[in-house]
């Protein structure tokens, strides 16, 4: 389904790139000045034949295009798979661009891990493919629910210029508990989540390598940001802390991390967050209170705090309210 919008190379972290990958790993930058509009689009290979594009940890601006997000391509024997497209059809476009440069296989599937406009407005991009959109069984309903809303705040972020050519594009393949995809030599097994980050994430693993894509179940550097359930994130975490994952891509931050630690930082702020905020509750303090006080010993350890953080609390608050 289709709905029409209305009407500088990327900010790596501070941290280090590819912080404790394994020697098995490395990194490749793709020659090429690969461009939409003015801004190259550089991708990483972190694995044989798995390549990250990192996004910008910043908002949506007409100088990023909606490129805040990371992004990714599995290459197999004989078809491609894209990961999350970015925040336009400019940015599609360009990790489109950057997919070419590495191969010319057909790209067959691209997989979505959430809603949220940074991962799924470069959809379009890809149409010309006839590639199989693939999601989460609960990404059509929520992404289209808020859909007049997502294209309304990217245009006033980014400007219509920065938007020409994007649209929203929900799955024609609804993944409801686990869904293999074949590429030729390699596998990709996408796995719906219970709701955490939002009630629609999905985790996708290639066989050959191992890596793991967990769109925003894993943030680093830049801010969670909760659009479901603060303690059912934590409960997926636990999970996937417990499971015989190696090497995992965030949806923001670092192109590829070491799991289970890579969790940490994330289990660390959903926890402060609802222990602060159950504290509020219980000594009397409104939401309007709270927004002020809870969680604030993180302030120092996340980008874009002051932008996201109060809006955790208004949803950690709603959430445990009445327990």
């Amino acid at each position: 389904m289709l709905i029409e919008p209305v009407g500088h190379g990327p900010k790596f972290s501070r941290r280090a790139v590819l912080r404790g990958a394994s020697g098995l790993f490395f990194s490749l930058a793709v020659a090429g000045s690969l461009r939409a509009d003015t801004m190259a689009l550089n991708i990483v290979e972190v694995a044989p034949g798995v390549y990250v594009h990192q996004g910008h940890v910043e908002l949506q601006s007409p100088t990023n295009l909606g490129g805040m997000s990371n992004a990714g391509f599995v290459v197999g024997d004989v078809g491609v798979a894209v990961i999350d497209t970015l925040g336009s059809a400019k940015m599609g476009a360009a990790l489109r661009a950057a997919i070419r440069s590495v191969t010319d296989k057909p790209i067959v599937y691209v997989i979505n891990t959430h809603m949220h406009p940074d991962h799924v407005f470069g959809n379009a991009a890809f149409l010309q493919d006839n590639a199989t959109f693939v999601g989460h069984r609960k990404l059509a309903a929520g992404l289209l629910a808020r859909a007049d809303s997502y294209l309304q705040s990217s245009q006033q972020m980014m400007g219509a210029e920065a938007l020409q050519g994007t649209q929203v594009i929900t799955p024609s393949l609804d993944v409801s508990d686990h869904h293999v995809l074949d590429l030729g030599g390699r596998q990709l097994t996408c796995r719906a989540q219970p709701t955490a980050h939002t009630d629609n994430d999905l985790i996708v693993t290639d066989s050959k390598t191992g890596v793991t894509f967990l769109g925003d179940l894993l943030f680093d550097t830049h801010i969670p940001t909760i659009d479901g359930s603060a303690r059912g994130w934590l409960q997926t975490i636990d999970k996937l802390q417990g499971q015989s994952l190696t090497h995992v891509v965030p949806g923001h931050g670092e192109p590829l991390m070491k799991s289970p630690e890579a969790f940490n930082s994330v289990k660390r702020y959903l926890q402060q967050l609802i222990t602060d905020v159950k504290q509020d509750i219980q000594s009397g303090k409104s939401m309007a209170d709270s927004v002020n006080t809870a969680g604030l010993s993180e302030q120092n350890r996340w980008d874009l705090f002051e932008q996201y953080h109060k809006r955790n609390v208004t949803a950690v608050y709603a959430e445990i309210e009445w327990e």
